[in-house]
């Protein structure tokens, strides 16, 4: 269905969960992928292999995406390789922990904002010479059902950097539609992955929002993985400042 063939796709936080579901669903539709990690090394260099096995060209880059010495230095790498980038995914993200207003700090909000708000703003920026000297280019951030909900028990902070992140999708897609830049988002609810570790999702709670669910079951990465690829490709060449959720019914409206 999809033909990302001679495409190069940069997937932030690719190394473990969603976004290692999207790397590979891009590699195993064509396309040479830049695979992005910060800690998870060994789960990075072995989807590295995986992509080689296919006789896809993989890049494996290492960094903080919310420092911009370090996404320069990545970007860097990206162009000394490729020389080109069609399409980023922003996905790297965290909650880092849960907790109410009251109990929260300014170190833990600048931490969740950076994470998930910087890292998107400082990435995007360092690609945007590259797209806008090729004409065109697609840019996909993932956002979170907390976006419409406010973000479950202790997730306001990240609740918040998300929201900021999908008014950010919006105005970029106005910003850069005149360049042939399409920018959307992809909006996933209760995924399984390690973002649940136990000690911020306690197995209890996950299972508990699961069975709340419409559909009885929370999503497995590969459920967003579609999303992703139709926003990447030619079929959603008209589609520019939208979000689609993927929540197994979480918010129907």
């Amino acid at each position: 269905m999809y033909n990302f063939q001679g495409k190069v796709v940069w997937v932030t936080g690719s190394s473990t969960g969603i976004g290692r579901a999207i790397a590979r669903g891009f590699a195993r539709h064509g396309a040479d992928v830049i695979v992005h990690y910060r800690n998870s090394a060994a789960e990075a260099f072995s989807l590295v292999q995986e992509m080689e096995n296919m006789g896809r060209r993989a890049l494996l880059v290492k960094g903080d995406v919310s420092c911009g010495q370090d996404v320069e230095e990545m970007v860097r790498e990206i162009q000394e390789s490729f020389g080109r980038l069609d399409i980023l995914v922003n996905n790297a993200g965290s909650m880092i922990k849960r907790a109410r207003l009251e109990e929260a700090d300014e170190e833990l909000w600048e931490s969740v904002m950076n994470t998930n708000l910087k890292s998107a703003f400082m990435v995007t920026k360092a690609v945007l010479p590259m797209m806008k000297a090729q004409g065109r280019g697609k840019i996909i951030n993932i956002t979170s059902v907390a976006v419409k909900t406010g973000g479950g028990p202790g997730a306001l902070i990240y609740a918040t950097a998300k929201g900021a992140l999908a008014t950010f999708t919006r105005g970029l897609a106005k910003e850069l539609a005149g360049d042939n830049i399409l920018v959307n988002a992809v909006a996933p609810g209760l995924i399984r992955t390690p973002f649940h570790k136990p000690e911020i999702t306690p197995p209890e709670m996950f299972e508990d929002m699961a069975r709340n669910i419409p559909l009885k079951r929370a999503g497995v990465p590969e459920d967003v993985v579609g999303a992703v690829l139709f926003l990447a490709s030619d079929y959603a060449d008209y589609i520019t400042g939208q979000t689609i959720d993927v929540n197994g019914g979480m918010v129907v409206y």
